[in-house]
C-alpha cells in the first residue's frame, strides 16, 4: 500500500509524521489548547501525558497498516497542531481531521494544513474522495471546507444517538470533494495564475 509522503508544505505551515520523539512538544500544544478543544474533541475531556503517549504509538501503528496517517502541523520548529488523512469513509475515500493551538487560529493555517492533506490524499493511488466531516456546531471546520472548494452533501445525525463532545449538538455535517472536482479545480487555479 502507498503512503503519504513524510513531509509536506504548504506557504506558512509544514506537516510532518508524528514521531516518538514528539511526546512534549504535542503534550504541551495539547494542554495548552484544551479550552480551545473540549468543546469538539471527545478524547480531550480527561487528557493526559500518557494519552499523549498512546496517541504517538497509535499514530505509527496506523501508519505502518495504512488505517491513517497523522501529522504534525508545524510553524517553525514549533508543534502548532494536528492534522490526519484517515481511511474511515470506504473504499477509494479519505476523511480529514484537524486542529490548531488557539495562538495560531485566525491566519489561515489551518486551512493551508488541510490543503496540503487534499493534495498529498489525491496523489495516492484509488482514491476518489476526500471529505471533512464536523459537528454543526462548530462553523470554523466548515469554513476550511468552503475555502478548499468542498462541497456540502449532507447533514446526518450523530451515531449514537447524539453528541460526543459539550460543544456538539449532534449534526455531523459532511463535506465532499471528488477526485474530478480537485483536478478541475487544479487546473482552473493554474490558467489564473498563468
Amino acid at each position: 500500500m502507498e503512503e503519504p509522503a513524510e513531509s509536506l508544505r504548504s506557504d506558512q505551515v509544514e506537516l510532518r509524521r508524528w514521531r516518538m520523539s514528539d511526546v512534549d512538544a504535542l503534550y504541551r500544544a495539547t494542554y495548552e489548547s484544551l479550552d480551545h478543544l473540549v468543546p469538539w474533541m471527545p478524547w480531550a475531556a480527561d487528557y493526559s501525558r500518557q494519552n499523549t503517549s498512546d496517541f504517538l504509538a497509535r499514530n505509527q501503528e496506523e501508519w505502518e497498516t495504512g488505517q491513517a496517517f497523522g501529522f504534525a502541523i508545524t510553524s517553525g520548529n514549533t508543534v502548532i497542531g494536528s492534522c490526519g488523512l484517515m481511511r474511515r469513509i470506504g473504499a477509494g475515500g479519505l476523511d480529514i481531521g484537524y486542529w490548531l493551538h488557539p495562538q495560531w487560529t485566525g491566519r489561515g493555517l489551518a486551512t493551508m494544513a488541510a490543503g496540503a492533506l487534499v493534495r498529498q490524499g489525491f496523489q495516492l493511488p484509488g482514491i476518489d474522495r476526500i471529505e471533512i466531516h464536523h459537528d454543526a456546531a462548530n462553523p470554523a471546520s466548515g469554513a476550511i471546507a468552503r475555502r478548499l472548494g468542498f462541497t456540502e452533501v449532507e447533514r446526518v445525525q450523530a451515531p449514537e444517538g447524539g453528541p460526543t463532545a459539550p460543544g456538539e449538538v449532534g449534526t455531523v455535517v459532511v463535506w465532499r470533494m471528488t477526485a474530478d472536482q480537485w483536478r478541475t479545480g487544479t487546473a482552473e487555479r493554474a490558467q489564473q495564475a498563468g
